[in-house]
């Protein structure tokens, strides 16, 4: 049997989806530039600033929906994109694996999100259980 799904863990389920999409786009982003490596300074330094562009959007809306260390990830991931300096493959790969450690903790929040019991229940629940203890 299928349980309905409350309005709340729709909003919820939608918004993760949001972040979803533009972990995907950061992704292919991250991809682009592994691939145009021996591209001018000029075009790697544009993908890098829209990767940190992206990723420091997305830890603003991240910051407001308690989604545990993902802000924080995305943060560090920005700040990465942006530093000059460091060489291009350990950029990538920084990128990289900070964008699978991303997908890794929203696919964890999506799936919590799915199974999370009805809150109706769980306030009618704890009334009961309430009630009880005071008998």
């Amino acid at each position: 049997m299928v349980q309905k799904q409350t309005a709340n863990q729709v909003r919820r389920i939608e918004e993760l989806q949001g972040y979803v999409r533009t972990v995907d786009h950061v992704k292919k982003l991250v991809a682009e530039l592994e691939s145009n490596r021996a591209a001018k300074p000029k075009i790697i330094n544009g993908i890098c600033g829209n990767i940190a562009r992206e990723l420091s959007h997305m830890r603003q809306r991240a910051l407001t929906a308690n989604l545990g260390t993902l802000p924080d990830v995305a943060g560090q991931l920005a700040i990465v994109a942006n530093r000059a300096g460091t060489g291009l493959n350990m950029k990538v790969r920084a990128l990289a694996d900070g964008v699978n450690s991303m997908t890794i903790q929203l696919d964890q929040a999506l799936k919590m999100a799915h199974e999370a019991p009805p809150e109706k229940d769980a306030k009618k629940d704890t009334k009961k259980d309430t009630e009880q203890e005071q008998s």
